[in-house]
């Protein structure tokens, strides 16, 4: 309209209260929108200096408004300020200002486009169609025609004449079609000589177009005729309207200048100072805002001066408090837009630099000099980097402390070797140059000293490592026992929760009301909310929706990380914070590991410890040991192995089977050896009795009171002791060969061997028993065998040949028991059914003793075959016969005697004597001789006689019942 130009329409708040002032510069258009705030509203709009000047229905009623602009239509249609009257249509009916004049776009409605229609026109073009083919079908009725003739006849003669295209509905001129009906180009032509037709033909037209406008007005005219009456009412209402209004009007204006005086008096000075507490707020908060900034500006220096300290669990708690503060408090600050991507780099950054740390002070641990100290190298870092690594889930760092343990134990066998082959003269380092090599120069002290050595630093290297990982456990150990009270605290929050959650119901509802109404409520009397969401009495109040200062952050994130003093078995205190987000799993996976990590160093020890046997013993330098420094070797390996089990608290096997190995090839070479020796002695053996040495004498006594052990060796005395004739075993005398001494010390030697080397029991056991085994069969071949002809060069075995080797074996059968006693206080339950080795060498010696004492009466009962089948009874008494079968028990009694305890003299002439009589009744039952008391009869009991005196009269045998009444048949 003509008015836009005058007063432009102010856009509307959202506000339905909303109203407008008068445009004040001209040069503006529009006004900025500024919108009265609530009665409370939630957050400050604006400056809060220009709240007071915002339109407002009680302040702004006396002011200019739209509603008090009048404009007469007429006369700005008809501006006398134009120059000439244009003869256009449109700005003779409605202005110049209708084309020249720039619309503005609305503020309310969108940009309407064609694509806007594209939808509609898809819809719409079938049903068209579909119309325009019906409406060729069926001519629609005129009804406005016929109600216009129905209506007045004269009008409708009239209205006849006026063509139907102008009376339709849809009538628009825009329409090709139509235009081209109403007005025909034909009326326009001026081409050829036809323009007098044609101009008269436009003027006809024009006079035709007149005429239809000049009825139509008539028609209107009458039809307003028609109803003037309706139209002087409403003149007459409009007036009462006007009057109304007037009145109300007035009313209206009374009633804002009462509520005017009412805002001034009452609503102005309370809505100030609500206003200036907002204000005031908002400028705590904004200030506490920057001194937050400030402080997380500082975060980066900080970090990096307390890594500069090693500081790696602060700076990791500091990021992790800076992250946080960047999301909930600072969320959306565009300074610090860079800074949480910052962040996280710099804590990737520590992450890396913790490992190298943790790898640094494993090396700087593991290298440092050897010596009896074993404490723990700079506990409080060696906590703190185990902490940082756990809070950053580095749960594998184990294993970086792994790896240095096998580099450490490598370059304690190097570092060993070379500074001991340094001190050996003997060995040229210029010209051997590997370690190994030079090494196996070394002889057996020397050598012997560097293995000391390396276990003795092998020892301290545990008992360090031993020291550190515990301490690393201790820590796994706090955090874990630090888990478990949290959730102990969290069940008994728990359990409160019930009494807490109407309280928190409250404060909800009191936040939900408005951020001012907090406030101003919380800056009275100090409520239950403020109490509970500031644990700090001086903290300023904070809202639910606005970002809190940095004590406010201090004490919520307090609340949230609480930390405890933990103490680990060092004495060093750490505090352990609630973000430790690690399983109790992981936590038990992870000690679990840490003490296998243990486990592991004894077993590198131990490898290494075999890998340096191992080159030592490829030229066989250790199976060429002699029986004491193997034992000296084998106790220190038992004694190394004893420390690392007692140090890591599980055994390693493989130095142990290493020795079991070693020990396995002494114990064969200990064994070839020596029975390799008792067969040169028994080859060489020729069954004569032999003195016995002091030294083999004392050997024997060693034994008698139940121990097995090799007497020391005294020193020479002045006066050499006199070899014994016999060898006193427990009040019995044994005479024994040169071979059986010495197998006696070899027996001894064995049993010694197992006391030294406890793991050889079972081997031992198996030699010693092959050993004895050895010597009960060559013995049988060389004597009861006759071998010794052929061997030694004897001419014969003699019956003091067999005595002898008798009592040898009984000597042997003497200590099977002890030895087997010894060993089997040695063996394991389950290895106690070796023992049956012993049973079967007792039984093979007394097997082999009855074949001696078999032997000895097999060769008297052969000569008594041979004598007595020659028997005579006749005179001379006694008879030749029985003086040269009593020369005979005489030789042989001489011969065993003093060889034989008298018991078993006294059992063997009592079988040899049984063998006489049988002899004897069989030659008597030859020659019919009975005994009747005849002459026969008297010279046999003569013979008899002599042979009982003379057997009788030999030493032991006086006591002898021979019972020579069973050489007579008796009568039936």
């Amino acid at each position: 309209m003509a008015s836009s130009h005058s007063s432009s329409p102010v856009p509307q708040s959202n506000s339905s209260d909303a109203f407008f002032k008068k445009e004040v510069d001209a040069t503006k258009r529009f006004r900025p929108v500024q919108s009265l705030p609530d009665v409370c509203p939630k957050e400050p709009t604006g400056n809060p200096n220009n709240l007071h000047d915002s339109p407002s229905l009680v302040v702004d009623q006396q002011r200019w408004t739209i509603y008090h602009s009048k404009v007469n239509l007429p006369a700005a249609l008809n501006d006398p300020r134009l120059a000439k009257r244009e003869s256009d249509f449109f700005t003779k009916t409605w202005g110049v200002d209708f084309v020249d004049t720039e619309v503005t776009p609305s503020f309310y409605l969108p940009q309407i486009t064609k694509e806007h229609f594209a939808l509609y026109q898809q819809e719409i073009t079938p049903r068209e169609k579909v119309h325009e083919r019906c409406k060729n079908i069926c001519t629609p009725k005129d009804t406005f025609g016929r109600t216009l003739l129905h209506t007045h006849d004269k009008s409708r003669t009239d209205l006849e004449q006026v063509p139907k295209i102008f009376m339709k509905p849809d009538f628009a001129l825009e329409d090709s079609l139509t235009f081209n009906a109403v007005l025909p180009w034909s009326h326009f032509s001026t081409a050829g000589g036809k323009g007098n037709r044609d101009a008269a033909s436009s003027k006809l037209l024009q006079e035709k177009l007149s005429h239809y406008l000049d009825i139509v007005e008539v028609n209107i005219a009458h039809q307003i005729s028609l109803r003037s009456e309706a139209f002087f009412h409403a003149m007459t209402s409009q007036h009462e309207l006007q009057d109304y209004l007037r009145k109300t009007s007035q009313a209206v204006k009374l009633l804002r200048e009462k509520i005017s005086k009412i805002d001034k008096v009452m609503c102005e000075g309370s809505l100030r100072v609500l206003r200036l507490s907002l204000t005031r707020n908002n400028c705590i908060k904004a200030y506490n805002k920057l001194k937050l900034m400030a402080t997380v500006h500082q975060t980066q220096p900080t970090v990096q001066l307390l890594l500069s300290t090693s500081e790696y669990v602060g700076a990791l708690d500091l990021i992790a408090t800076t992250q946080e503060v960047l999301q909930q408090e600072l969320q959306g600050i565009h300074s610090f837009r860079h800074l949480g991507s910052q962040l996280c780099e710099l804590e990737k950054l520590i992450d890396k630099m913790m490992i190298a740390e943790f790898s640094t002070y494993a090396r700087n641990d593991l290298n440092r000099p050897l010596e009896d100290d074993c404490q723990i190298l700079e506990e409080e870092r060696l906590v703190s980097l185990v902490f940082g690594l756990l809070k950053q889930r580095k749960l594998n760092f184990y294993e970086i402390y792994g790896d240095e343990m096998i580099n450490t134990a490598k370059n304690i066998i190097k570092q060993c070797v070379v500074n001991t082959v340094s001190q050996i003269e003997e060995i040229d380092t210029e010209v051997v140059v590997k370690l190994a090599d030079q090494m196996r120069m070394m002889n057996f002290p020397q050598w012997f000293d560097l293995l000391k050595n390396i276990f003795s630093k092998f020892t301290i290297f545990l008992k360090r490592v031993k020291a550190t990982l515990n301490t690393i456990r201790s820590v796994v150990f706090l955090v874990l026992d630090k888990n478990q009270k949290s959730r102990d605290l969290e069940e008994t929050l728990q359990k409160n929760s019930a009494k807490e959650s109407m309280v928190d119901s409250e404060v909800a509802y009191l936040t939900h009301e408005g951020m001012f109404i907090s406030d101003a409520f919380s800056e009275g009397e100090p409520s239950l909310a403020a109490s509970q969401r500031n644990t700090s009495p001086n903290s300023e109040p904070c809202s639910s929706d606005s970002v809190s200062e940095p004590e406010c952050t201090t004490d919520s994130s307090s609340s949230k990380e609480h930390t405890s003093s933990s103490v680990t078995p060092g004495g060093v205190e750490m505090m352990i914070s609630d973000d430790m987000k690690l399983t109790d799993l992981e936590l038990v996976r992870l000690a679990n590991n840490i003490q296998e990590l243990l486990y592991n160093a004894s077993d590198i020890c131990h490898d290494r410890s075999v890998k340096f046997l191992m080159a030592r013993a490829k030229d066989g330098f250790l199976e060429k040991l002699n029986s004491n420094e193997f034992v000296t070797l084998s106790r220190l390996m038992e004694g190394f192995i004893l420390d690392t089990e007692q140090i890591c608290g599980r055994k390693s096997m493989s130095l142990r089977g290493a020795l079991q190995s070693q020990a396995n090839r002494f114990v064969n070479r200990f064994h070839e050896e020596r029975k390799t020796k008792l067969s040169l002695l028994l080859d060489n053996e020729r069954w004569k009795q032999a003195e016995v040495p002091a030294e083999f004498q004392d050997l024997v006594d060693s034994v008698s009171d139940g121990r097995i052990s090799l007497p020391e060796k005294k020193p020479t005395a002045t006066e050499e002791r006199k070899p014994a004739e016999f060898l006193i075993v427990e009040g019995q005398k044994y005479a024994t060969v040169g071979t059986v001494l010495l197998l006696i010390r070899i027996i001894l030697e064995y049993c010694q061997c197992v006391d030294n080397i406890p793991s050889i029991t079972t081997d031992m056991l198996t030699r010693l028993s092959d050993l004895l085994k050895y010597f009960n069969s060559r013995s049988c071949q060389l004597v009861l065998g006759a071998g010794a002809l052929q061997v030694v060069g004897l001419k014969t075995i003699t019956t003091k040949n067999l005595a002898l080797s008798s009592r040898c074996l009984q000597l042997i059968v003497h200590y099977i028991p002890i030895i087997r006693a010894h060993f089997e206080a040695r063996l394991q339950p389950k290895q106690f059914s070796m023992l049956r080795h012993f049973d079967h060498i007792t039984k093979d010696y007394h097997d082999h003793v009855a074949e001696i004492s078999a032997k000895l009466v097999a060769i008297m009962d052969s000569l008594f075959d041979k004598l007595l089948s020659k028997y005579e009874v006749k005179a001379p008494v006694p008879s030749a016969c029985f003086r040269n079968i009593c020369k005979q028990m005489a030789k042989m009694h001489e011969a065993i005697y003093d060889l034989l305890p008298e018991e078993q003299t006294q059992m063997l002439f009592l079988r040899i004597n049984a063998s006489y009589k049988l002899h004897l009744k069989r030659q008597l039952a030859h020659l019919n001789v009975v005994n009747d008391g005849g002459p026969l009869n008297g010279l046999v009991t003569s013979d008899v006689a002599f042979y009982t005196g003379n057997l009788q009269a030999l030493k032991g045998l006086n006591n002898l019942d021979l019972n020579m009444a069973e050489i007579w048949e008796q009568k039936r």
